[in-house]
């Protein structure tokens, strides 16, 4: 089985502009790993990688003119042809009992007939399990539609963890990864939010799955926003605040309706359930997180839910 060095000192960097603010446009990878094939399509950017036959991350910005295109998806599944190393085949998934998942959905790449042709390029797709990837993970893009409609703009990156991983598949051996993560930018609101769910059916609502961004970047070994001022991005990548979230639009799924979410006290809080390392003991930090555990215990959190699939 192909093996990925997990904490490997990635940084995700970021352009900016600053005509509202400054926000990020298109990513690349510092030289540590220069030897990632960095594709950029017309519509997203990914990093290729040749040891798990998949991208590392796909990014891209999501508007209300994608969603709302009228271009229907061609399932025109075939390798891409900008991967230096060549990309994985459609053969690979071929009787594996994985699904071609998507990391940019075709339904976000309705703009016309290119976004939505790209998206099935091989390079764009990892192996997800049945339930999962028409689950779980189909209700997390759809409400990420839902916000965007709301927002205006995000800027999304997607990708695998590769955590607990599952096996490989087909003759290229892709890796089937244990997890899955988003993370979500709102520039005009300055809000960010993290999700990681692993990779399998699962009846739990989305919220159960938020995090802060720097747990995905612990998970990872990707700094998604180092170009934000340090004040701004250690807030932002810090903060768990799933209220702010519910509160747009069309947030049911996360938990309760928007009306809910505005009438629930923010000052609710719960002793974090993490161990503090210096004591061995219960954390006395009080948390308004919704799964109980504070910013800093949030990779606690992660082994919990682990342990639990």
């Amino acid at each position: 089985m192909k093996r990925f060095v997990l904490f490997i000192k990635t940084i995700l960097f970021f352009s900016y502009f600053s005509s509202s603010g400054s926000e990020p446009v298109n990513p690349r990878l510092s030289e540590s790993l220069s030897a990632a094939n960095i594709v950029k399509h017309s519509y997203y950017t990914l990093a290729y990688s040749e040891e798990n036959e998949q991208a590392l991350w796909v990014y891209y910005r999501l508007t209300p003119d994608f969603i709302n295109g009228a271009v229907k998806r061609n399932d025109n599944f075939r390798p891409d042809p900008d991967v230096r190393t060549g990309s994985a085949t459609p053969a690979d998934y071929k009787n594996s009992g994985y699904d071609r998942g998507h990391l940019c959905p075709a339904a976000d790449m309705k703009l016309n007939a290119t976004a939505m042709s790209e998206t099935f390029y091989m390079s764009n797709m990892s192996p997800q399990v049945p339930g999962f990837n028409r689950g779980i993970w189909s209700q997390v893009e759809d409400q990420v539609r839902k916000w965007a409609l709301t927002y205006d703009s995000l800027y999304i990156v997607t990708g695998p963890v590769f955590r607990n991983n599952i096996g490989v598949i087909g003759t290229n051996e892709v890796t089937v990864p244990g997890y899955y993560y988003k993370v979500i930018y709102a520039p005009r609101e300055k809000e960010m939010i993290g999700l990681v769910v692993p990779n399998e059916s699962s009846t739990e609502s989305i919220g159960k799955f938020v995090v802060p961004v720097d747990s995905v970047e612990a998970l990872t070994g990707i700094d998604f926003f180092p170009e934000l001022p340090d004040k701004t991005e250690s807030k932002l990548e810090g903060q768990m605040d799933i209220l702010v979230w519910m509160a747009t639009a069309g947030s049911k799924g996360l938990a309760g309706t928007p009306e809910t979410a505005r009438k629930k006290p923010k000052t609710s809080s719960f002793q974090c359930k993490g161990i503090a390392k210096s004591t061995g003991k219960r954390c006395r930090t009080m948390t308004t997180n919704p799964n109980e555990y504070c910013n800093p215990h949030q990779s606690q959190a992660i082994q919990c839910q682990k342990r639990k699939m």
